[in-house]
């Protein structure tokens, strides 16, 4: 209650306005009902890694025999499918929830945070993302943001997946744990990067610090190319002790 009447008082001082155009925004967000509606979603996937699925007459779709697997799909009455990469090379992470394409808008906002220090865009991403959660996933034990390493955080002066995971854990009441893991080398950038080079780029890119007691664990970040970066924390976190690992990530590359 208390926590209501904070937004409705933040709402009447501070109007929210929209990030992408200016006009009036909708339900307390940075981003009105017509660029909203616009946002590049990620309907049918890959249950695993997200991976963006063609319709079926172009490319041929594959039924999961995970019986309780879930599709990250806002549609409930899609069936869950995984793609032919985690077929083959099962990915350490148990699935993904991704609800936006990484193009348009969505990138746009992802970019100018990433590489413009834009905060607000933080809270906007955090909170679309936690709106989808609400309705499509488990709740973990805790939320682990991926760590940047110590110099390519002294050069940035924030992890924006930590900048967006505060909103997450706030609007879903999840612990957020910052310090049980650490990055040991800075790996470098990998977005043209092949997906083979990027896993041995990334073989033992991550350490658990600390002992970690939850048993399910949400891995966050800002975007998913190839789930290399993912699979990697992953494997360490299992290895530590978790019995399931999920990702949250605002899109899908």
């Amino acid at each position: 209650m208390v926590y209501n009447w904070i937004n409705i008082i933040q709402d009447y001082l501070l109007p929210p306005t929209c990030i992408l155009c200016g006009n009036s925004g909708l339900d307390s967000r940075d981003i009105c009902h017509s660029c909203h509606t616009q946002l590049p979603r990620n309907k049918r996937c890959c249950y695993r890694c997200a991976e963006i699925m063609e319709p079926p007459t172009t490319a041929p779709i594959i039924a999961c025999s995970a019986s309780s697997a879930q599709t990250p799909s806002s549609d409930a009455s899609l069936p869950a499918i995984v793609c032919g990469r985690c077929l083959s090379r099962q990915p350490a992470f148990d699935q993904t929830y991704a609800p936006f394409i990484h193009q348009g808008a969505i990138r746009h906002l992802i970019s100018s945070l990433k590489f413009g220090a834009n905060y607000k865009n933080a809270r906007l991403l955090g909170m679309l993302l936690a709106d989808h959660l609400k309705q499509a996933a488990d709740r973990p034990d805790l939320i682990l943001p991926v760590p940047l390493h110590k110099a390519r955080y002294r050069q940035r002066g924030f992890n924006q997946a930590i900048e967006i995971a505060r909103t997450v854990s706030r609007e879903l009441q999840i612990p957020l744990d910052l310090n049980s893991c650490k990055r040991n080398r800075d790996t470098p950038h990998q977005t043209r990067l092949p997906a083979k080079k990027r896993r041995k780029n990334l073989k033992n890119a991550f350490s658990i610090i600390k002992p970690i007691h939850a048993r399910h664990i949400a891995i966050l970040d800002d975007v998913m190319t190839t789930g290399s970066t993912a699979h990697e924390l992953a494997y360490a976190l299992k290895k530590a002790g978790a019995s399931r690992v999920d990702v949250w990530v605002c899109s899908r590359a």
